[in-house]
């Protein structure tokens, strides 16, 4: 298969890379590292997206926005899949595969607001999908504190137990959704264990030698 990665550097973009690759399947990384860019919808040079994926058999979205903002995910995610949906179809690619999130289901705040967005206009689109869901990886507790921590003072964390899983093993599983061809949504990608956010950053703090408050917050959203 010829396999197109939306956001194929990211934290999941690497794991399924490899795993494609692994797999015997021919790439094609959608980066801006490699003149496509996603949310104004164009290719290498200004080309379009549907001349890019011209024999392209599926494309795995794992694209991501660095934002807590609901209105600045909306408007990242609605674009790419907007984009991506519709050079698909024009380029007539089979399957289109989008990674969300467990319990995204009337989510409509912060980063999540966005992941919702995308999940209805994959659902209502021509283009045959699959959805597949995970949980947080075990990477969240790095980006989160990336996101939220305020200078060296503390460490605000949403409230929230997980069920963390390795973003190695959900690159894997997105490839072998891939290589099933759609079936709307696949079953749901959970770790093993329930973990508290906080009690992870912690964890990754006491490993690190950082010595920095965790303040808990709600946060709506799964």
């Amino acid at each position: 298969m010829r396999i197109a990665i939306a956001g194929a550097t990211g934290v999941v973009g690497r794991h399924v890379v490899v795993a494609a690759e692994a797999g015997g399947h021919d790439i094609l990384s959608l980066t801006r590292r490699t003149g496509h860019d996603l949310e104004r919808g164009t290719g290498p040079a200004g080309s379009s997206l549907a001349a890019a994926l011209d024999g392209v058999d599926a494309v795995i979205d794992v694209t991501s926005v660095g934002t807590t903002s609901a209105s600045r995910s909306r408007e990242f995610f609605i674009a790419v899949t907007q984009n991506l949906l519709r050079a698909e179809r024009d380029a007539g690619v089979g399957h289109h595969v989008a990674l969300s999130i467990v319990g995204i289901d009337g989510a409509d705040a912060s980063y999540f607001a966005g992941k919702h967005a995308q999940e209805r206009l994959v659902a209502a689109a021509d283009v045959p999908h699959t959805i597949l869901r995970a949980t947080q990886f075990h990477e969240f507790a790095e980006q989160m504190t990336a996101r939220l921590s305020l200078g060296r003072m503390l460490t605000p964390i949403p409230v929230g137990r997980y069920r963390p899983v390795s973003a190695r093993e959900v690159g894997v599983r997105l490839v072998e959704v891939a290589e099933a061809g759609a079936v709307g949504r696949a079953r749901d990608l959970a770790g093993p264990r329930e973990e508290r956010l906080a009690e992870m950053v912690r964890r990754m703090f006491a490993h690190d030698g950082v010595r920095r408050p965790v303040v808990e917050f709600p946060l709506p959203g799964p």
